[in-house]
């Protein structure tokens, strides 16, 4: 009954995530804002370790709390640093943010009493401890928020397919990395930094390799991203492989796999 519990909850919880992060996914790649993610999920575990250093637990709502606050800072600045002068691309700036916002986590788990295990558990979360109330929160939430996107599917397409054409663009960019905020700060404390950033970009990748159309994309990604995730979560169950790290080495095996076909099958494979 323990390993039916086990993968019963793990199982449903990746099917329910996937959903909303392959969708994230393809408007950052196909927008190539390919680091913002990673910047939002590393302020994410910013906001957690400055509430351990205000002596607040770790994985509380007041922890939740702290690692809102900073990514709705970093969805602000994301919206607001783009440079007009195509000298310095925007994925750079992103990528000096997300350099800026890891060495930010270093310098404070330094100052912090077992910051090294903070910062180990921020990059490789707790999905081992997960539980039916997370997974109902959470899943909540992410149908909570595809509503939202289903209901304004028009402006964030936009977004990515003629943003010369939007009248409040940084409003519905703003919009945009404030959902990455809020799944980011759901997932990274049960993922990890590493896992969720594979969870959104690599079945995102896989979908964007075959069609450029978006439910077609969403259920391509989902499907090769949920097989991956089922052969990860078995095989770290039955060959006592680390979780995280395992889940994300399927992932990848599986992009690599989708590269090669999309390779032997050529241009009648893209729709």
């Amino acid at each position: 009954m323990e390993t039916v519990r086990f993968f019963s909850v793990q199982i449903a919880l990746i099917a329910v995530v996937l959903v909303l992060h392959t969708y994230i996914g393809l408007h950052i790649i196909r927008r190539t804002l390919i680091f913002s993610d990673l910047v939002l999920d590393q302020l994410a575990a910013f906001g957690a370790l400055a509430a351990i250093g205000l002596g607040i637990e770790y994985g509380t709502i007041q922890s939740y709390a702290a690692s809102m606050a900073a990514v709705l800072f970093g969805a602000m600045l994301l919206t607001l640093i783009k440079p007009k002068r195509q000298a310095i691309p925007r994925e750079a700036i992103i990528g000096i943010m997300y350099a800026l916002t890891l060495v930010a986590c270093l310098l404070l788990a330094d100052k912090l009493r077992g910051g090294e295990a903070y910062v180990a558990k921020t990059l490789s979360g707790s999905m081992l401890w997960v539980t039916w109330p997370l997974v109902c929160i959470t899943a909540i939430t992410y149908i909570l928020l595809l509503l939202f996107h289903y209901k304004f599917r028009h402006k964030f397409i936009g977004l990515a397919e003629n943003p010369q054409s939007m009248s409040n663009e940084r409003f519905w960019d703003f919009l945009l990395f404030t959902t990455q905020g809020i799944i980011t700060v759901l997932i990274v404390p049960i993922a990890g930094v590493l896992l969720a950033y594979a969870f959104l970009m690599i079945p995102a990748a896989i979908a964007a390799m075959f069609t450029r159309k978006w439910a077609g994309a969403v259920i391509i990604g989902w499907s090769a991203g949920f097989a991956a995730c089922l052969i990860g979560l078995c095989s770290s169950y039955f060959f006592n492989l680390p979780y995280g790290p395992t889940l994300v080495l399927f992932l990848g095996l599986f992009f690599v796999c989708a590269a090669i076909l999309r390779v032997v099958l050529g241009r009648k494979a893209f729709v």
